[in-house]
């Protein structure tokens, strides 16, 4: 399932963005925050081993690109920390889960949708501030990810595109966005955080073939809020 990329030089990086220091978060990644808490599904972690989590940041914070940790991205927005990228895609894949399309609320920076790209998923994902989104397309490009992006409210989802095999959301709501669930194919997964500033937990539903939800709490997070609106 994974995509081949072919990457630039500046892709692969040197020094504190070389293939040397992504093999460093990948250990990091297996042994997990507490014990017990490791991403373990090798499609992801190669995932992210491949793609330039560095391109995906401010240049004056590519040197701390590997950290497992979030970093900021401008409009108060964030690019999320590697391990809770990687759980969450790896959610997406669980109990023997094989996704093909899948929706992505809150473009940000697009690393989420790089890495859902680079695992051959069918990526739409969805971005409220056009700045951020701009500078996502062209990162899109520049490692040759086919990622369909729109600059739109998120919690209104993409129903053109509906219904979806997977939806992520990584921006949490204080509760799940109907719309968003509907969105959701018989048989879906949905991963998103939900709470407000002082407690957030990041959920895993299941949509049954008869429409019925389950949910399955995967831990706390933190993550900026679910706004709604456009910005330019």
């Amino acid at each position: 399932m994974t995509a081949r990329m072919r990457l630039k030089p500046e892709a692969v990086g040197v020094g504190m963005t070389s293939q040397r220091v992504r093999d460093r978060l990948i250990e990091r990644l297996r042994a997990g925050p507490v014990p017990g808490a490791g991403i373990t599904d090798e499609r992801v972690l190669n995932a992210i081993r491949t793609v330039p989590r560095h391109l995906f940041v401010d240049e004056a914070f590519a040197t701390r690109a590997y950290e497992d940790t979030a970093l900021p991205i401008g409009h108060g927005q964030t690019i999320s920390q590697p391990w809770v990228v990687a759980k969450m895609t790896e959610a997406l894949f669980a109990d023997r889960a094989q996704p093909k399309k899948v929706l992505e609320i809150g473009t940000g920076s697009g690393y989420q949708g790089a890495i859902l790209a680079a695992l051959g998923l069918e990526v739409f994902t969805v971005e409220r501030i056009g700045d951020l989104l701009r500078q996502a397309r062209k990162r899109f490009r520049a490692l040759g990810l086919t990622v369909r992006s729109r600059h739109d409210d998120g919690r209104i989802g993409w129903p053109e595109a509906a219904p979806f095999d997977a939806i992520v959301v990584t921006a949490a709501a204080p509760a799940l966005v109907d719309a968003l669930t509907e969105q959701l194919a018989p048989g879906g997964t949905l991963v998103a955080p939900v709470g407000g500033a002082d407690a957030q937990s990041l959920l895993r539903l299941r949509k049954d073939a008869e429409g019925r939800i389950t949910r399955e709490d995967l831990g706390p997070v933190v993550f900026v809020p679910l706004l709604s609106g456009m910005l330019d």
